[in-house]
C-alpha cells in the first residue's frame, strides 16, 4: 500500500457523496490514476458516475501531443464521451458546454513550475464554473518536487500569459489543490471549490517517497528527475537551445550546434553551483530544435536535490552560452504559448529585468536575493492556504 493517497484515492474510499445525482465533468490527462494504475475515467464510470463532458488540456487527454500542439476535440472512443479541447482556439470551458454538466472534476498531476501549463488550465476552468455556477472539484495530488523549497521570482503581471497567469514564483512549492484555494480566494474567482485532500502527503517528500506510481504527466516529463532540472530548464525554451527535446533525457540534457561541450561544462563546473555536475556531452535530437543535427552540450547531474537550485543553475547556462556563443546564440522570438508580443524568455521568466541583466554583462547571481526575497514574501502569501504539514 502507498504511503500517500492522492485525492483520487481518497475520492473513490468513499461514497461519492459530491458526484451523486449529477452530471459530472471531468479535466484529466493520462496520469489522473489511482494507485493501482487505474484511469479516473474509467473508474467513475463504474461506479456508475453521470458522466457528460471530458476536458483536455495541453498535450491532450493521452498526452500524445508534443508540446504548444493545439489540441482538438473529439470524442472518446469507448464510452463515446465528448472530450473538449482546453488549449488551442479555447482553453477554458464555454458557457454552452458548461450547461451539460453540474460538477467540473479536475484531476491533473503538477510538476510545481509555473510555467507548467496545467495550473491555468485549472484557474480558467475555475473562472468558467464560477461564472455558470457550477461545482468545481480538485483532487489533490503531490508537488513531485516538495512543497518546500521555492525559487524565482514572482511573476509581474505586465508579463502574464499562459505560461503564468498570476503572481507565483517560478519554483512555488504548493500543490495543485493549494494553488486553487490561493487563486479562488486572492483573486475573487468565487468558485464553489472543494478540495479534495490527500492523506499522509507530507511537504518535504518528492514523489519516489509517497509511493504512488509515476505517470509521465507530458511527453517529455518521463520521471520525477525531469521535474526536478524542469523550474530551470523550461527556461531553454526562449532560446535557441536545445532543451533536450528529441532526446531521452529532456530539460537535463542542453546544448546546440554551435557550443563547444569541453568548454561550457569546464566553465559551469568552474561556477561551483550547488547540488549539480555538468557532464559535457553531444546528443543529436530525433525531433523538435536541430532534429537531426549533432549538437554539443552538457548534461545536468542533480547531486544534491536539496542543494540544488535549477533556476539559477540553468540561467547560469544560458549566460554563459549567451556570453561565448554570440552572434549564433539568440533569444527566441515570439509568438509563444498565445503571446505574440513579449519575448517567450521574458514571459517565462516572469520578468524582463532577467534577460536586460544578460545583455549588460552583469553577473545573473547579482538577481538572486531579489527572488529570495520574493519567495520570502510569497511563503507568508500562500501559508493560510497550505492543506498540509
Amino acid at each position: 500500500m502507498p504511503k500517500v493517497q492522492s485525492g483520487l484515492d481518497v475520492l473513490l474510499s468513499g461514497s461519492l457523496k459530491q458526484l451523486q445525482g449529477s452530471r459530472v465533468g471531468i479535466l484529466s490527462h493520462q496520469a489522473s490514476v489511482d494507485s493501482r494504475l487505474r484511469h479516473i475515467i474509467s473508474l467513475l464510470h463504474a461506479r456508475s458516475v453521470h458522466l457528460t463532458a471530458l476536458f483536455a488540456p495541453e498535450h491532450g487527454l493521452w498526452g500524445t501531443a508534443q508540446d504548444q500542439i493545439p489540441i482538438v476535440s473529439a470524442a472518446e472512443p469507448t464510452l463515446h464521451i465528448p472530450i473538449y479541447s482546453l488549449y488551442g482556439s479555447r482553453r477554458a470551458p464555454s458557457d454552452d458546454i458548461l450547461q451539460d454538466i453540474d460538477v467540473l472534476l479536475c484531476d491533473l498531476q503538477d510538476v510545481g513550475s509555473r510555467y507548467y501549463t496545467f495550473i491555468w488550465t485549472m484557474a480558467l476552468a475555475m473562472q468558467a464554473c464560477a461564472k455558470n455556477g457550477k461545482k468545481f472539484i480538485v483532487l489533490d495530488r503531490p508537488n513531485p518536487i516538495n512543497g518546500i523549497q521555492m525559487e524565482g521570482p514572482i511573476l509581474d503581471l505586465n508579463f502574464a500569459s499562459f505560461v503564468g497567469l498570476y503572481p507565483v514564483p517560478v519554483r512555488h512549492g504548493m500543490t495543485i489543490g493549494e494553488i486553487a484555494l490561493w487563486l479562488n480566494d486572492r483573486f475573487n474567482i468565487g468558485a464553489d471549490l472543494e478540495i479534495v485532500k490527500m492523506k499522509a502527503w507530507k511537504r518535504r517528500m518528492y514523489f519516489e517517497e509517497t509511493g504512488l506510481p509515476w505517470v509521465l504527466p507530458s511527453p517529455n516529463m518521463p520521471t520525477v528527475d525531469t521535474a526536478v532540472v524542469y523550474p530551470g530548464g523550461c527556461l531553454v525554451e526562449g532560446t535557441n537551445l536545445s532543451e533536450g527535446r528529441g532526446v531521452t533525457r529532456p530539460f537535463e540534457i542542453l546544448g546546440a550546434p554551435y557550443v563547444n561541450p569541453e568548454q561550457l561544462a569546464g566553465l559551469l563546473n568552474r561556477e561551483g553551483l550547488p547540488g549539480v555536475t555538468f557532464r559535457s556531452c553531444r546528443f543529436e535530437p530525433t525531433f523538435h530544435k536541430f532534429a537531426g543535427e549533432s549538437c554539443g552540450g552538457v548534461q545536468l547531474h542533480v547531486r544534491d536535490r536539496k542543494t540544488f537550485k535549477p533556476f539559477l543553475t540553468t540561467l547560469t547556462l544560458i549566460q554563459r552560452c549567451f556570453d561565448l556563443y554570440q552572434p549564433l546564440f539568440a533569444w527566441r522570438p515570439p509568438p509563444y504559448e498565445y503571446e505574440a508580443v513579449k519575448a517567450p524568455f521574458d514571459i517565462l521568466c516572469g520578468t524582463n529585468n532577467v534577460r536586460k541583466m544578460m545583455e549588460s554583462g552583469r553577473p545573473i547571481k547579482e538577481l538572486e536575493g531579489s527572488w529570495q526575497s520574493d519567495c520570502a514574501l510569497f511563503a507568508r502569501e500562500r501559508k493560510p492556504f497550505l492543506l498540509y504539514n
